[in-house]
């Protein structure tokens, strides 16, 4: 595999927008995110350069993406640090400082490769080193409508919790809770 998997770069905000808005329009998108092609494709150029200023930064937030050797992004995860104290963005309010992974997206041209593996690493490796706060456990939600993604969380080393909450849309659905502990799989 010769992608190289690193943080963005505030600069690249139009990157970043891009390959969120093409992650918008896969056929599995409506399973695999809480926003619309259509909710994200009119959001302002300030929008996405604060947007990706944050995950450059690292405090609260980092996207990593893969990069071609030709410089083509062909995935994308970020990691959002949840503490005991802050409000809750999705699901359940943490028992302990974590890691949360969202917007996961690898083209299909890149599917199969280890490209996700290797972000995962990335990701779950990056929550693992941070001392203030250090994290405990990263989770992510998947929704029970999408098995291809919950097979390789799996197999990646996520576990289900046993949570679950309502998926967005009032149709009955659920998204389910997986989780990894540190020192348990997945990392250090």
């Amino acid at each position: 595999m010769d992608y190289v998997m690193r943080a963005v770069r505030a600069e690249e905000w139009p990157l970043a927008r891009q390959l969120r808005l093409d992650a918008l329009k896969d056929p599995a998108a409506p399973v695999a995110f809480l926003e619309t092609y259509e909710e994200a494709v009119v959001r302002t150029d300030a929008f996405w350069q604060d947007r990706t200023a944050a995950a450059a930064e690292g405090r609260t937030v980092r996207q990593f993406v893969a990069e071609s050797p030709e410089g083509v992004w062909v995935g994308t995860v970020t990691v959002l640090v949840e503490r005991t104290e802050d409000d809750v963005r999705f699901g359940e309010a943490p028992a302990v400082d974590q890691g949360h992974l969202v917007g996961v997206f690898v083209r299909p041209e890149a599917r199969g490769t280890g490209v996700t593996d290797a972000l995962f690493r990335e990701a779950v490796d990056w929550a693992w080193s941070l001392s203030a706060p250090r994290l405990e456990r990263v989770r992510l939600y998947v929704h029970e409508n999408n098995p291809r993604a919950a097979a390789f969380y799996r197999r990646f080393g996520f576990v289900p919790s046993g949570q679950r909450i309502a998926a967005p849309g009032g149709r009955g659905e659920w998204e389910l809770e997986y989780v990894i502990e540190r020192g348990r799989g997945g990392g250090r």
